[in-house]
This record gives C-alpha cells, sequence and structure tokens, in this order.
C-alpha cells in the first residue's frame, strides 16, 4: 500500500494541554530511530562518563521534518505526517510546562511507573551533546534522557525487545485547522484593508484610461 497523502501536523491554540500527554516505550518507534541505553555492562556504554549505576536511556522524541507513515482506518489508505521545527520545539516546551515528565505507558496502551524524563532538549547545532550519543539526526530534533526505575521494562529495553519512543498527545491537520479557524478581528480588519487598496488601486487605472480616452478625443 503506498502512502501518496502528505499532512503537516500542528498544535492547536485551544488544546495546548493534551499537545504531548506522554512518551510511549515501543517495540517500533514511528520515527525509527532507536535510543541509546546505558547500564552496567561496559559493552552497553557509549559514553564512558555515565554513571554505570544509573540505568538511563537517550532518544529523540521528535524529529522535524521527517515522513512518518500513517494508516487510515476509514479510507483504509496509508498517508505521511511531519512536524516542523517549529512545532517540534513548542511540543517539547508542553511536555514541560505541563509537567508530563512522569508520565510514560508501554506500546501506548499500558501507563507505567518507574520512567522519568530527566533531561530534555532541542538540538541546537553540529556541538549538541547528541551526537557523544552516537546520534546524527538534524538541527530541531527533541531529545530526552530518561531514567529507567522499571525493572521489567529494563531488561526489555537491553534484550532490545523495547526499542524506542513514541509521542503520545493530539496534532491537527494543519490545512484543515486552517479551514476551521475562525479568523480574528485583526485579521478581518487586515482583510479589509486589503480589499480598499486593492479597489483604490483599480479605481486609480480607470481613472487614467478615461483621462486618456478624453484627451485623445478633444485631440
Amino acid at each position: 500500500m503506498k502512502a501518496t497523502r502528505i499532512v503537516e501536523l500542528v498544535i492547536q491554540d485551544d488544546n495546548q494541554e493534551l499537545a504531548i500527554d506522554a512518551i510511549s516505550l515501543v517495540h517500533s518507534p514511528a520515527i525509527e530511530s532507536d535510543f541509546v541505553y546505558f547500564g552496567k555492562e561496559k559493552s552497553n556504554l557509549t559514553l564512558a562518563k555515565v554513571d554505570e549505576e544509573k540505568r538511563m536511556l537517550i532518544s529523540p522524541a521528535l524529529i522535524p521534518n521527517k515522513n512518518i507513515v500513517r494508516y487510515d482506518a476509514n479510507t483504509d489508505s496509508e498517508y505521511y505526517v511531519w512536524f516542523s521545527k517549529e512545532t517540534v520545539r513548542k511540543a517539547s516546551e508542553l511536555y514541560l510546562k505541563h509537567n508530563n515528565h512522569h508520565k510514560a505507558t508501554y506500546e501506548h496502551q499500558d501507563r507505567v511507573s518507574g520512567v522519568l524524563t530527566i533531561e530534555s532538549w532541542i538540538k541546537e547545532g553540529d556541538m549538541d551533546k547528541s551526537k557523544l550519543y552516537g546520534f546524527d539526526l538534524p538541527n530541531g530534533t527533541w531529545f530526552v534522557k530518561m531514567k529507567i526505575d522499571n525493572e521489567e521494562l529494563w531488561q526489555d529495553i537491553k534484550s532490545k525487545k523495547i526499542k524506542g519512543l513514541s509521542i503520545e498527545g493530539y496534532f491537527t491537520d494543519k490545512f484543515e485547522a486552517m479551514q476551521k479557524r475562525k479568523p480574528t478581528d485583526l485579521e478581518i480588519l487586515s482583510a479589509l484593508n486589503e480589499i480598499i487598496k486593492e479597489n483604490k488601486k483599480q479605481d486609480k487605472k480607470q481613472d487614467k484610461k478615461q483621462t486618456k480616452k478624453q484627451n485623445q478625443i478633444n485631440k
């Protein structure tokens, strides 16, 4: 089945609380990027200075401008969605603003305990610390570092049964949002001014034509 439609997803102003409700640990991350994890086993360490007694994982939560395949059951078809850098940054900020750093699920179903986001950052340049963890992702990528105290989940991470993260939240189709959004008074006023300006231009052009035509007759 070939995906043909591409949709930009955005956060609506009246649904900011629902933007990122939780982060889910999953078998197959939608953004196709596995996380790096750290434990007592030295073979698992990418960064030597990481405390080996602390169980942590680092992963991208959202990658900007990356097409992600989605399935629409209503039309029985696949399509792509993507997020702009601005939306990725906004989502990361709202995630912390609404105190969702302690919320996590397993495969987007069961809420799990013992999972806490202890760091969250946006990659802003080539010197970003995500490179120390082996990631080579574009600027604007949202990264998180999570502490895993849940023994069962940690074992699944080590055995690579769980391979990455997937966000949970409410986003909307940018085009549909623009179609449904009620214009503000300022936008209406601005549109009216543009119409008035355009009408004045047309009137001036018409006056010039009439004057030119009259001058030709008088000659």
